[in-house]
C-alpha cells in the first residue's frame, strides 16, 4: 500500500533527477539494457517505458537490471496494467488521464503513480485526494507552455511534468515555468537510433538532454 501523499512525494523525487524524462515505445526487448545504459549514462536516470508494444513488461524487467536507472511503466489504463507493470518491476507509474479504479490499484500495489491531468478541474480533483506531483498531458494540444502558466497561478501547490509535443525547440519553454519540475520527452531515443544500434549517438542526445533548463 502507498497513500497518495507518500506517491506524490516519491514521484516528486523521481522527477528531479532530471530535466526530461524519456518517453520509451520500444518493440524489441534485446534493445532495453544497451538504451537503458545509454540514457543513464547520458544522465536521464528516470525512464518511462510506455505500455504500447507486446515486449514493453520484458523492457521494463530487462531494464531495472541497469544501475541507476529508475524505471517506470507509461501508459497505464486499467488495473490490469498496474499489476503487470509492478510484477515487472517498474519503480513508478504514470499516466495520461487518472480513474478512481487506476488510482486505487496504484495505492494498492504500492506503485507511486504520475497520474495525468489536462484541465485545472482535473488537477484539483487529484489535489483534492492527496496529488500534487502531475502530468500535464497532452501537454502541447492543451496549450503548452502558457496554459500550464495559468493554471499555475491559482494552483501553485501543484507541480507538474508536461509531456506530448515536448521538443528541444520547447523544452526550456516549459522548464522555465516555476511549477514544471521536469518534461517528458521521446526526441531522446528517436527510433532510427533505437533500431541501429546507435547507443553513442542516443547517449549524447541524452547528455544534451540533462542540461536543460539548468
Amino acid at each position: 500500500m502507498i497513500t497518495a501523499k507518500a506517491a506524490s512525494v516519491r514521484a516528486r523525487e523521481i522527477c528531479e533527477l532530471a530535466p526530461i524524462v524519456p518517453v520509451l515505445v520500444v518493440d524489441d526487448v534485446a534493445h532495453a539494457k544497451p538504451l537503458a545504459e545509454a540514457l543513464v549514462a547520458g544522465g536521464l536516470p528516470a525512464l518511462e517505458v510506455t505500455l504500447r508494444t507486446t515486449a514493453a513488461l520484458e523492457v521494463i524487467a530487462a531494464m531495472t537490471a541497469v544501475k541507476g536507472g529508475v524505471v517506470g511503466a507509461g501508459t497505464l489504463v486499467t488495473p490490469q496494467d498496474v499489476c503487470d507493470a509492478k510484477e515487472a518491476g517498474a519503480h513508478f507509474g504514470v499516466s495520461p488521464g487518472a480513474t478512481d479504479a487506476l488510482i486505487a490499484a496504484c495505492e494498492a500495489e504500492g506503485l507511486p503513480l504520475l497520474p495525468g491531468a489536462a484541465t485545472a478541474s482535473e488537477a484539483m480533483a487529484l489535489f483534492e485526494r492527496g496529488y500534487d506531483m502531475l502530468k500535464f498531458f497532452p501537454a502541447e494540444a492543451s496549450g503548452g507552455a502558457p496554459a500550464l502558466k495559468a493554471i499555475g497561478a491559482p494552483l501553485p501547490q501543484i507541480a507538474f511534468c508536461p509531456t506530448g509535443g515536448v521538443s528541444p525547440g520547447n523544452a526550456e519553454s516549459y522548464l522555465s515555468l516555476p511549477n514544471v519540475v521536469c518534461a517528458g520527452g521521446s526526441w531522446v531515443a528517436p527510433k532510427d537510433k533505437v533500431q541501429s544500434g546507435d547507443w553513442a549517438g542516443i547517449e549524447a542526445l541524452a547528455r544534451d538532454a540533462a542540461t536543460l533548463g539548468r
